[in-house]
């Protein structure tokens, strides 16, 4: 039976007045800037907005996605038929504490803005996420990392809210052990989530830390492109790199339609002014087959690809 889209997005919009919207381009919320639309997407600005939505979910399920930055989503031309949730609100909030030596932010806070400020504050060792464009949430999600360094390295624990839990739904505590991480995974399910988290970090020099941050930003500036992308499509293969095996493959300036390989680093793919999501899905499928071909590794996407079929990503879970 298929879910009431409509009747859930009238219901929802009665709960989270002037904070519900039909039919939004996906292309608004993500990096790539393709794909469809969004049937119904919910801006939640607090504990209690994710209570409602939780609510009106028990009554009448539909399929959800969560937006960080969008950073880490390629979403199909033909759309979502479900709900988009935005966290906003309490959950941009940020504290820095250096004496204490930790930082505390909302799932919504983008991760280069808490590098900045933690070193501004005289807080360091978070400021590899100056280079990953995703949010707080995307980063436990997915596990994000950098420059030698990863979520997990520097996780206190992270509030997840279940959305499975209806009218009593609530957010628990989960320290990295409990979030199941890994390498670029979680056990976040794709009906929960992360609405905040605590980072350890150790007092220093704000000028210290500035300069480590400005060091990423200019390395990240020489080395990786600009425009349309979501980062790192595949994940690196155990002792090795995917970006080096697309590139061994003679697959640099290789495109689809309006999506291309780059031909400054191989493992993040551009979307052009005319690209579509389908030519993105198409691209990494072939990359994927040609590099297997070349190379006998079978690279495993790291991009959240979500309405596509067959869909490699089948649990989007909240994005980057």
């Amino acid at each position: 039976m298929r879910p009431d889209v409509d009747a859930f997005a009238r219901a929802l919009g009665e709960r989270l007045p002037g904070s519900v919207a039909r039919h939004q381009r996906v292309a608004d919320l993500t990096t790539y800037r393709v794909g469809g639309a969004i049937s119904v997407v919910a801006r939640v600005v607090d504990d209690m907005g994710l209570l409602a939505v939780a609510d009106e979910l028990r009554r009448a399920p539909v399929p959800v996605i969560v937006f960080g930055r969008g950073s880490n989503l390629l979403v199909a031309d033909r759309g979502f038929p479900g709900l988009g949730i935005v966290l906003a609100g309490t959950f941009e909030d940020l504290e820095i504490d250096p004496a204490g030596g930790v930082a505390r932010a909302g799932s919504a806070v983008p991760l280069p803005v808490l590098a900045r400020r933690a070193a501004a504050a005289g807080l360091g060792g978070l400021e590899f996420f100056v280079g990953i464009p995703g949010s707080v949430g995307g980063a436990v999600r997915m596990n994000a990392g950098g420059h030698g360094r990863e979520t997990r390295d520097v996780l206190v624990q992270a509030s997840v809210f279940d959305l499975s839990g209806g009218a009593q739904a609530r957010a628990l505590s989960r320290d990295p052990a409990g979030l199941g991480l890994s390498y670029r995974h979680s056990n976040v399910r794709s009906d929960e989530v992360v609405t905040g988290a605590e980072f350890r970090g150790h007092t220093d020099a704000p000028a210290a830390c500035a300069a480590r941050v400005e060091e990423i930003v200019q390395w990240r500036r020489e080395h990786q492109p600009g425009g349309a992308n979501a980062g790192s499509v595949f994940r690196n293969p155990p002792g090795d790199s995917a970006g080096r095996l697309i590139d061994a493959s003679g697959l640099k300036g290789f495109a689809v339609g309006g999506a291309v390989v780059s031909e400054k680093h191989a493992n993040f793919f551009q979307a052009g002014p005319d690209a579509s999501a389908g030519d993105v899905y198409t691209l990494v499928q072939e990359v994927r087959e040609r590099v297997a071909a070349a190379t006998g590794v079978y690279l495993e996407p790291e991009l959240q690809m979500i309405g596509f079929d067959p869909d490699p990503q089948p649990d989007p879970g909240p994005s980057a």
